[in-house]
């Protein structure tokens, strides 16, 4: 709670609001630099690494395709094909906001229903194609390294996500369809560091880079323990 903009754990309305506590911002400092990408959460790294023939590594011995993860659009999937992904579990304990990567201009969001197993390492190294299955919401942007997807990934009990721009929860009840909303004439900029949404409990992102963007150093690891803002690339 020394973290939180409000220390005052009886003010909280609900449970909801307490666990999506905003945070002060001196308490997790943004890498700077226009090449560095910063990690978009608190959390535990499961993998990370290229999108090599249009699969990203889920686990050992597991993957699944970047197009069915983007929810069987073809052009979009094409864009990240030699690219590359970082996958971050948030764990109940961990911060739930989610920040920006890099700076960016919202583009297109996707609402695909599906799933809702949970997403511990557990769960991951057990269920084929898990983040291509759970429910989750694709949010793209247009950085000056070229286009930019964030997936927030839907787990046991958080069938809620929640973003910036839009108005109430993502997550409507009894879709089966996918849901797209385009953006590109509506001007939305989220600057590095800047929040760009919420789970309501804990979850996985995955973070999606083209070919060009700046690489990944190797200081990161599967199973490494992240923050917000300390530097991806």
């Amino acid at each position: 709670m020394t973290e939180a903009v409000n220390p005052d754990i009886n003010s909280y309305q609900h449970f909801n609001a307490f666990f999506t506590r905003k945070i002060k911002a001196e308490t997790r400092p943004i890498a700077v630099g226009n090449d560095v990408i910063v990690s978009p959460v608190d959390g535990c790294i499961s993998q990370l690494g290229f999108i090599e023939k249009g699969r990203i590594v889920q686990a050992k011995g597991h993957d699944y395709s970047t197009l069915e993860l983007l929810g069987g659009d073809p052009a979009l999937a094409a864009q990240f094909d030699g690219g590359q992904f970082a996958t971050i579990y948030l764990s109940p304990r961990d911060y739930h906001r989610i920040h920006m990567p890099v700076s960016g201009k919202l583009m297109r969001m996707r609402y695909i229903p599906g799933k809702l197993f949970s997403v511990n390492p557990l769960t991951v190294r057990g269920v084929p194609r898990l983040f291509a299955r759970n429910e989750r919401v694709v949010t793209v942007f247009e950085t000056d390294s070229g286009p930019m997807a964030l997936i927030l990934v839907g787990a046991i009990f958080v069938g809620s996500m929640e973003t910036v721009w839009h108005e109430g929860e993502i997550t409507p009840p009894y879709t089966k369809g996918i849901l797209d909303w385009h953006y590109a004439d509506a001007h939305i900029r989220l600057n590095k560091g800047e929040e760009m949404g919420r789970f309501n409990m804990g979850s996985t992102v995955v973070l999606l880079l083209p070919p060009d963007a700046p690489t990944w150093t190797d200081k990161w690891k599967a199973e490494m323990k992240i923050k917000l803002g300390q530097a991806l690339t």
